[in-house]
């Protein structure tokens, strides 16, 4: 590697997509394979700007399907690769990603997501949650974080590598349209600096000496011709992601002890969410907040916790329930009332959840 991309800490004022770029450049990822869609294009732009100048690599495939099986070879060369997307090369990237779960295979995603279905918008919406969080076939053996802010995209870009290459499952950072155009002051900096260890790299193909003589022969695979076989290799990664889940779990509350009315909220919605809940609070009214940062895997038992005796939890998203249906099947036996506040590919404003709370109140 060349010269640190990044040294102390830099106050920068940017774009989201600019924030993943330099994020991705301080994780020491060594290359993006990218296709290019609205509204993630400029985490390209600014990586192909900035890969010459620190020895690192890009290439340009010829649709999402290929950026996403690039990607999958490039891990399997042992290198710290990451890809791009938004909508319908999400929708693309469903199958290398449903091989990189069956393979166990360290994949970076940084999906900035569009309203849907199909081309629809190339703003913003939360309609790509129940893609990403249980996309392709399989059982949705990924993690998939979801962060609100510029400072978290940077955060949780790098984390994002460090979760893959520990844990071995493919890895998403779901932001949106708005994150991505909209400029907002982050601290960048190194990982190192902060005392952040990026978990290293190891190739899984052209190991050095013979496989079986002076090695383990490695043997992965995503086809299986017998179907106890397939059971048996599906029952260890459930185990793994079982015992992985506690270590990688991740949620933000506030104000839920004496709460009547809990609002979930995710990703950019969990801004208007938390000011809601404070000016709610300044005026006396018992409402508090679960923020699931992760949504993959879900913080279950810790919202189950809350979903208790007579109180309602109003879910906030900008989707028809893709959010949810997580909750349901997270808090499933539990005896508080849900109540939907859904806007699927329209954004939500403090005002409007401080609305909608004193409706249901």
């Amino acid at each position: 590697m060349s010269e640190k991309p990044i040294t102390g800490e830099k106050r920068a004022f940017m774009t989201g997509n600019e924030v993943v770029a330099w994020a991705a450049l301080a994780a020491n990822a060594e290359i993006m394979y990218g296709y290019p869609i609205t509204p993630q294009n400029e985490i390209m732009h600014y990586w192909t700007r900035q890969a010459p100048k620190f020895d690192r690599k890009f290439l340009q495939t010829e649709d999402e399907l290929s950026a996403g099986f690039t990607t999958v070879g490039g891990v399997l060369a042992g290198l710290r690769a990451f890809t791009a997307t938004a909508g319908p090369g999400n929708t693309l990237m469903q199958e290398p990603m449903s091989m990189a779960e069956a393979m166990r295979l360290p994949s970076v995603v940084v999906v900035q997501q569009r309203g849907g279905p199909s081309t629809a918008t190339v703003i913003y919406s939360q309609q790509e949650v129940t893609l990403t969080t249980y996309g392709g076939n399989g059982e949705g053996m990924r993690v998939v974080y979801s962060p609100s802010n510029h400072q978290e995209l940077f955060d949780y870009t790098i984390k994002a590598f460090n979760t893959a290459w520990k844990y071995r499952f493919p890895t998403f950072v779901l932001g949106d349209g708005y994150q991505a155009k909209m400029r907002e002051s982050v601290t960048l900096y190194d990982p190192a600096e902060r005392g952040i260890e990026m978990v290293p790299t190891e190739k899984y193909v052209g190991k050095p000496g013979t496989p079986g003589v002076d090695r383990e022969p490695g043997h992965y695979r995503n086809t299986y011709n017998v179907e106890e076989e397939l059971y048996e290799v599906l029952q260890q990664h459930f185990a793994d992601y079982e015992k992985m889940t506690p270590e990688v779990v991740e949620y933000a509350e506030e104000f839920t002890e004496d709460a009547d009315l809990i609002v979930i909220g995710h990703g950019v919605v969990f801004r208007g969410v938390r000011d809601a809940v404070k000016e709610l609070r300044a005026e006396g009214l018992k409402v508090g907040y679960f923020r699931p940062i992760t949504l993959r895997p879900f913080p279950a038992e810790q919202l189950k916790a809350l979903a208790t005796g007579n109180r309602k939890l109003l879910i906030a998203e900008s989707a028809q329930g893709q959010l949810a249906k997580l909750v349901k099947d997270a808090i499933y036996g539990a005896t508080a009332e849900i109540v939907p506040y859904f806007r699927p590919g329209v954004g939500i404003t403090t005002e409007q959840i401080v609305a909608r709370v004193k409706e249901v109140l």
